[in-house]
């Protein structure tokens, strides 16, 4: 595993933000942690990167105990977490030359031929001599990626990566996210942006209330989801007449067209149900739930209220 916990836990006074967590990362893996606001992510992963004390619970990055092994595990890992920050007075290449020079693991022969790869991956090289305070939201983001990216890793983690972001900016870091992943590297993404993380995940987290409440292959999680029926008739009164006959119970929607769960009911009889009693069918189909409609039904909430 790229990571692992057991039993992570950590408190802010008498509030238990993360409560008895064991996430599990394969490695290779692209792996999407999902929850609402407050819900223990971004908290956990600063426990993973030594930022603050876990209360309990032990942590593994790339097989090695943490924080005892930070010294040999955090130069293989890259990371973004909330806000970047770098001088506001000083350009995006020298920013990054600076925290070069940190770096007691990088190669001062190097540094201007990786910084400049860097920046150029995250198409910021027209902007590198531009003043960090100027930068826009979106450009900060791309400057903590750039940061992050400047060496090898083998695991990368990204806390909202996409914030202040337009939509080519967003394609971008999900096409970076692929092209880490073909090359190997494990990749933790925190993100709000639903359908971007089911583009790219092969697996998920889900925390609600400090507890990781789902976790495993995307494929695996989503097949626990209820699939629903959509039908599409002009015979809407006759159609709700008989869902309810069938115990099944419709969604809300609009126009020509109704859904429902379909829990146990087989498709079939909902069929031979629908012709017997008379309605006209245009469409029947069943749907199996998206990454956005299993998140809801299992934290009850939106994916516009998530970080």
């Amino acid at each position: 595993m790229a990571v692992r916990t057991r039993g992570l836990t950590r408190r802010f006074g008498s509030q238990v933000a993360v409560d008895g967590v064991d996430l599990e990362v394969p490695q290779g893996a692209v792996y999407g942690f999902l929850g609402p606001n407050g819900s223990g992510k971004t908290t956990t992963i600063r426990m993973l990167l030594g930022l603050i004390a876990a209360h309990a619970g032990e942590i593994e990055l790339l097989g090695q105990p943490m924080p005892r092994s930070a010294g040999r595990v955090l130069p293989r890992v890259g990371a973004l977490i909330e806000g970047p920050a770098f001088h506001p007075y000083v350009g995006g290449a020298r920013n990054l030359r600076r925290l070069d020079l940190m770096d007691a693991t990088a190669d001062p022969a190097t540094s201007g031929a990786r910084i400049d790869a860097a920046l150029e991956r995250v198409g910021l090289t027209a902007a590198a001599g531009k003043r960090f305070r100027n930068y826009s939201l979106g450009m900060k983001q791309r400057l903590g990626l750039a940061a992050a990216l400047m060496q090898p890793r083998d695991l990368l983690i990204l806390d909202e990566p996409t914030n202040g972001l337009d939509p080519q900016g967003t394609r971008e870091v999900r096409r970076l996210v692929r092209d880490l992943a073909s090359d190997g590297t494990t990749v933790l993404v925190s993100s709000h942006l639903l359908s971007e993380i089911e583009q790219v995940a092969t697996h998920v987290g889900i925390m609600v209330g400090g507890r990781l409440v789902r976790q495993g292959p995307l494929t695996e999680v989503l097949a626990e989801g209820a699939p629903k029926v959509v039908i599409g008739t002009p015979d809407l009164d006759v159609t709700l007449a008989t869902l309810c006959r069938l115990g099944l119970e419709p969604l809300p929607g609009a126009g020509a067209e109704i859904s429902a769960r379909l829990g146990s009911a087989m498709v079939e009889d909902v069929a031979a149900a629908l012709v017997h009693a008379g309605v006209r069918l245009r469409r029947l189909d069943v749907v199996r739930p998206d990454l956005e409609d299993f998140f809801v039904s299992i934290t009850g909430e939106g994916f516009d209220v998530l970080r």
